[in-house]
Order: C-alpha cells, then sequence, then structure tokens
C-alpha cells in the first residue's frame, strides 16, 4: 500500500503534526526521515523491515558502502542515515561540552561520541592555545595507523596555520581496547621530536577506547 493509500491518521507526517513526535513509533520516526520507499515498498514498511531485521544502532554504524548493500538502499538513503547517526553524536557531544583541557579524560569525552563506533582508526590533532582552550581540531588520517603514514608535514601544518602552542594527538583502537601499540609508541615518539623542532609541543597523546582510553605520552599542559 502507498502513503497516499493509507488512512490519513495513519500517515506519519500527519500523525506529526496532529500529534507531535513522541507519539510516532521509531520506523514512523524514521520514515519521515527516508521521505521514500521503493516501487514495491512504502517508506514506512521499509523502516519497519530495517529496524527490524539491523536496529538503529547497526544501521548507525555501517560505513555508506555497507548501507548501500542494503535492499532499498541507495547513495541518497545511505546518506541521509548516517547524517541521522552523525548529528546523534554531536548532540551526545554538546551535552557535555569541552572548552579546555586539564587531563586525557577531557580528551576523551571530547571524542569518544564521534570515535566509538568507527570500524577503522582515524587519526586526529587537537590544537590547544596557551591557556589549553581548544582553538580547532583536523583529521588527519584514516584506516590502519602507520608510521610512515603520518607525515609530520601534514600533522603540524595545520597547529602552525592555527598559530597553535600546543597539540594532542588523539586516535581510536578500533577493537575497544585502548592499550597503546608499539607503533602508536613509534608514531607518538616520532612526533613530539618533529614538533621540538617546529615550536608546537605535543602535550598528550590520547587512545580511545569503547568506554576507556588511555596515553602513550602524557606531558605537563604548561
Amino acid at each position: 500500500m502507498k502513503i497516499k493509500e493509507m488512512p490519513s491518521d495513519s500517515r506519519p507526517r500527519e500523525k506529526f503534526l496532529k500529534h507531535g513526535p513522541e507519539f510516532l513509533s521509531e520506523a514512523e520516526l524514521f520514515a519521515i526521515l527516508l521521505r521514500t520507499g521503493t516501487i514495491n515498498e512504502n517508506v514506512v514498511d521499509m523502516s519497519n523491515r530495517l529496524i527490524n531485521e539491523y536496529g538503529l544502532d547497526k544501521l548507525f554504524e555501517c560505513s555508506l558502502k555497507e548501507l548501500q548493500k542494503i535492499n532499498g538502499i541507495g547513495p541518497s538513503k545511505a546518506m541521509q542515515i548516517l547524517a541521522m547517526a552523525e548529528l546523534g553524536k554531536r548532540y551526545e557531544q554538546s551535552k557535555k561540552p569541552v572548552k579546555k583541557i586539564t587531563c586525557a579524560e577531557d580528551v576523551f569525552n571530547y571524542f569518544h561520541e564521534r570515535l566509538k563506533d568507527k570500524k577503522q582508526e582515524e587519526f586526529w590533532i587537537l590544537m590547544l592555545n596557551t591557556q589549553n582552550n581548544i582553538v580547532g581540531e583536523e583529521l588527519i588520517s584514516k584506516g590502519i595507523l602507520d608510521a610512515s603514514i603520518i607525515h609530520p608535514r601534514e600533522v603540524f601544518r595545520p597547529a602552525i596555520k592555527n598559530s597553535c602552542s600546543k597539540i594532542i594527538l588523539v586516535h581510536n583502537h578500533p577493537s575497544g581496547d585502548a592499550s597503546p601499540s608499539g607503533e602508536d609508541l613509534e608514531i607518538t615518539k616520532r612526533l613530539i621530536e618533529a614538533g621540538e623542532g617546529l615550536g608546537v609541543r605535543v602535550v598528550d597523546s590520547v587512545i580511545v577506547g569503547d568506554n576507556s582510553w588511555s596515553y602513550t605520552e602524557n606531558r605537563k599542559l604548561i
């Protein structure tokens, strides 16, 4: 049955307008965001199928390519789903804002929501001013961390551009285990040495796990 053929009080948009979002099921809310179904399946039925088969949590953890392998999901719908997931992460992060870094736990709180479900490693830098306030962040690389790939030029270019005196290195472990590897230690040591030559201090290197963190370097934030 097409959406237009459904009783008006059963259509997600009409229910939303009449009663508000709290009266809609997850599938109906999902349908409003996806907007359209396929020739053989209306958007409500599609939303019910997707949630029943995968669950919102699993859908939001998929990559763009993985989503497009699901029946009925093309590039546009895959991007819509990932946009919902990203907004959710940013909302959670906005509820516990961190503007000043005082310790590794602050860094963990700042990055945890966005990195906790990533299926590949992401290497970021967090840029600080002399008062340890955050002045910027930059994604340096995605994929397996390799000392030969993490080039100091790419790491320190945004820091120099933003006139930062300090940076913190941040990356996640998709396994959930935040323990540093030998490669983590090597990368940190190499970048600390490079930063000293450029006048930009690497004050910490934080690894984000599922619900824990560790660091390969913990220098004083002064």
